[in-house]
């Protein structure tokens, strides 16, 4: 049995694209066998400036704790956690075949033996595709999701930790900057169809699971009872770019999704969105922006406070700008703003409203190639959360740590 070790494409994108392809290959008869991962662990230390009584509803930056320690240290996953990926590829009738399943265990664990079930491996990837370079490829099963995924996998934060409030110890993982400029992109059931490349142009359309699982009458097991007559629907078109010293990638996306609601007040509403982003790369500078807008779409997770029963959809928009550098000893230094806002619906007061009005971040991060796997990682962030009615949460974090492809 031979085995291939190559080196990880992009880091972060590996363990996220469809297809795994930087991994160690395996010859297996017909199939080839592509084992792919990462490891990563680091050791964060947060600030939290304000007691957890000054209420952010749905703000991220973390609080001082019920005895008004504001001081916290963990060592926990990054945003990407630890991924054990296999993915299994062949040609058949003139057709690829391949299929994907994977499992990310964590690092933290406040257990008593440290092997709680509680953060116990993620299982985010199980699915097939098959197709064609001629007419694309077709995709069934578990995967990230379409709309928002772009901007993940060009946050330099995939690399390390990033804000949010999930830093403490016994965490799964962090935010990186989701709730602070972009929307999670989760991981859903789809049928996705992408479009062969067409000098640099694809486009993905796809179903998804309706609902997401998201419970909005407050019920734990209302929703779960009640039929959704119509799945999501996401989709994302770019284009890539390659010259002299010089590349990049435009993309846009966007989704619908009717939300069924287990109130008497209001049974259902649609959520839409959309967004556009830009990748450039110059020598050795890079240049990241993104912006997206919805209704009804919330903050940080899907859904989450997007709407209200008595008042309706509330919008929501949001992005980050972030720039690079490679400095001649090979160490990228990055520096990047994110911020996510929540509206009020028409109608709803905000004198004594505690919904988050705004969640905000800046993160400067050093990530350093020791070897053509092993990456070095130190990251500051500041977070601040904002209400409506004026109460504010914010916190800042260290984070020392690496990351390790496979």
């Amino acid at each position: 049995m031979n085995k291939n070790i190559k080196l990880a494409v992009a880091g972060a994108v590996l363990a996220l694209t469809s297809q795994a392809n930087a991994g160690i290959i395996i010859p297996a008869g017909d199939w080839t066998l592509d084992v792919n991962g990462n490891v990563n662990a680091f050791a964060s230390w947060t600030k939290a400036d304000h007691a957890a009584t000054n209420t952010v509803s749905y703000g991220i930056a973390a609080s001082k704790d019920a005895t008004g320690e504001g001081n916290t240290q963990s060592i926990n996953t990054g945003l990407l956690p630890s991924w054990l990926g296999f993915t299994g590829t062949t040609r058949q009738n003139d057709t690829d075949v391949s299929f994907t399943i994977s499992m990310q265990p964590n690092v933290s664990d406040n257990g008593t033996a440290g092997d709680s079930q509680g953060n116990g491996p993620l299982w985010r990837q199980t699915f097939l595709t098959f197709g064609d370079k001629s007419w694309g490829t077709i995709k069934l099963g578990k995967d990230i999701g379409i709309f928002a995924s772009d901007a993940i996998l060009n946050d330099m934060t995939l690399l390390g930790v990033g804000g949010g409030a999930s830093t403490v110890s016994g965490a799964s993982t962090s935010l990186g900057g989701i709730g602070t400029g972009y929307m999670y992109a989760s991981w859903k059931g789809q049928v996705a169809y992408t479009t062969p490349n067409f000098n640099g142009f694809q486009a993905t359309v796809g179903l998804v699971n309706p609902n997401m699982g998201i419970q909005n009458s407050g019920s734990a097991t209302a929703n779960n009872s009640l039929y959704q007559d119509r799945f999501g629907t996401e989709a994302k078109a770019s284009y890539s770019f390659t010259g002299d010293n010089f590349s990049g990638k435009l993309w846009v996306g966007g989704l619908s999704q009717k939300v069924t609601n287990g109130s008497d007040v209001v049974k259902d509403y649609t959520i839409t969105a959309g967004d556009i982003g830009a990748n450039i790369n110059a020598g050795n500078a890079g240049l990241t922006a993104y912006y997206y807008k919805g209704e009804g779409l919330g903050t940080t997770f899907f859904a989450q406070g997007g709407y209200d029963v008595t008042y309706g959809k509330r919008d929501s928009d949001g992005g980050y700008i972030q720039a690079t550098y490679v400095l001649p000893t090979k160490t990228k230094f990055g520096l990047a703003y994110g911020r996510s806002n929540l509206d009020l619906a028409s109608g709803e007061a905000a004198l004594s409203s505690k919904l988050v009005d705004q969640n905000e971040r800046v993160t400067a991060g050093l990530y350093h190639p020791l070897t053509k796997h092993l990456n070095l990682v130190a990251e500051w962030n500041s977070v601040e959360s904002k209400a409506h009615g004026g109460n504010k949460q914010e916190a800042k974090t260290g984070s020392l740590g690496a990351i390790l492809f496979f």
